[in-house]
């Protein structure tokens, strides 16, 4: 029996002293309202109503029950609008900070086309987590190695200036014993300032011989980019970012650094939410909705 809906039919009845009106009220026919309080009687097994030709009245016992059942009618009308505003309630979203505005919106766009409403959080990967594990996000885009990521996304070396080779090796920035100009620097980027992708690029400068000053983790990718654009220094980034900076931008010889991402939920539902918007993630990510592969676009990729 649907409880509910046999005590909204009781309570409209009784209201209304009416079958007839009492039903059309609750916006059922009368003969939908007669079943539903005739099975209310026989589940609790004593009359609501007397019943006339024109009337129906409350019995001792249907007066008893009528201020129960308009609390419960009542609860599950609140129930009903709690879950309408939860289902409409944005889904705050921590996502790197370096997608561009662009690819956001049209993630923002996609969402809503999946009856999802989003508000992004851009941020660097230590503040995503961060976020994520203070539940301030219900779901984070979070940094992770590639390896079985589901989303990747190719790093290289990118420069004012035509690098030239097809792939740049570290080793060509030493410094020889006549250099005269300041030693070439790679900048890391914020994003890239985590430990699967500096720690391998920090062991392979000190194993080519660089110095430790060659290599910089910039506070934020405005500063470095401007420093590549008015030296010979290189930024370490994907080729998407490259071609928004104008630069040019070429693979690492020696060595394979990508950025790895994974959806993570607060509430368990980061599957339910990657099935529906996986790859208007990884056009937002810049991983040309390529999974899990490690591969991308870009000059000589």
């Amino acid at each position: 029996m649907d409880l509910v809906g046999a005590c909204s039919a009781f309570v409209s009845v009784s209201e209304r002293g009416s079958f007839t009106v009492g039903a059309a009220a609750a916006r059922m026919s009368q003969s939908v309202a007669s079943r539903r309080v005739a099975a209310l009687e026989e589940h609790f097994g004593e009359k609501l109503f007397e019943r006339t030709a024109r009337r129906a009245v409350l019995t001792a016992f249907g007066r008893e029950m009528l201020p129960v059942a308009r609390q419960l009618v009542q609860a599950a009308e609140v129930l009903l609008h709690e879950a309408e505003a939860a289902r409409s309630r944005p889904w705050r979203l921590a996502v790197p900070a370096i997608c561009p505005t662009a690819d956001r919106a049209r993630l923002v766009a996609a969402a809503r086309g999946h009856g999802i409403t989003l508000d992004l959080r851009p941020e660097g990967p230590a503040r995503r987590q961060e976020l994520l594990h203070a539940h301030q996000v219900r779901a984070g885009v979070l940094a992770v190695p590639p390896e079985g990521a589901p989303w990747t996304v190719p790093l290289g070396l990118a420069a004012a200036d035509d690098v030239g080779p097809r792939r740049v090796h570290l080793e060509t920035l030493r410094v020889g014993r006549a250099a005269t100009g300041p030693a070439r620097r790679v900048w890391i980027q914020p994003e890239d300032d985590v430990p699967h992708i500096r720690d391998p690029l920090t062991r392979l400068r000190d194993a080519v011989g660089l110095r430790p000053t060659q290599l910089v983790t910039a506070s934020d990718l405005t500063t470095a980019a401007a420093e590549v654009m008015t030296s010979r220094d290189l930024l370490l980034c994907a080729p998407a970012q490259a071609t928004e900076l104008a630069l040019h931008w070429r693979p690492l010889g020696g060595i394979t650094l990508a950025r790895g991402y994974a959806l993570a939920a607060a509430e368990g539902s980061g599957r339910h939410m990657e099935a529906r918007l996986g790859d208007a993630l990884a056009r937002c990510l810049g991983a040309d909705g390529i999974r899990g592969t490690g591969t991308g676009t870009g000059p000589d990729a």
